[in-house]
């Protein structure tokens, strides 16, 4: 079964919490819009900690490799709920997708929503991957 999740103004952690446990269950998750996923909190602040993981590392180490693209930072977000080490986890990661827009495909089909008012600062995907690139 596959389930169509449209992100748009949601909050990225009941996305990813919903679409983990779908995906342990062996549903096919699809979210769309995934650029305009809201991560809540103080914008800086968020800023600040992506900016110094994405510097941690040297080039003789291997890691961490973080994600640049707000999709991805989605999607590395859903990989934190799951057990992906396992091979459980690994086969409920190959089942969720992230796409940027509502593609063709998806249009006109039923989509769920999480769309609750935020009063708290948020800030988007898109915005905190912008500036990603950008430094």
């Amino acid at each position: 079964m596959e389930i169509l999740i449209d992100a748009k103004n949601s909050v990225v952690g009941r996305i990813a919490g919903f679409a983990a446990k779908k995906a342990l269950q062996g549903n096919k998750v699809v979210i769309v819009n995934s650029e305009k996923a809201l991560i809540t909190g103080d914008p800086k602040k968020i800023l600040t900690r992506y900016l110094e993981k994405t510097r941690l590392g040297h080039i003789v180490q291997k890691g961490p490799n973080l994600p640049r693209r707000s999709e991805m930072i989605l999607k590395r977000i859903i990989r934190g709920m799951l057990p992906y080490k396992k091979a459980k986890g690994k086969e409920a990661y190959k089942n969720i997708k992230c796409i940027l827009g509502v593609p063709e495909k998806y249009v006109k089909a039923e989509k769920l929503t999480f769309n609750k008012i935020i009063k708290t600062k948020s800030i988007t995907l898109e915005k905190l991957s912008k500036i990603i690139r950008q430094k």
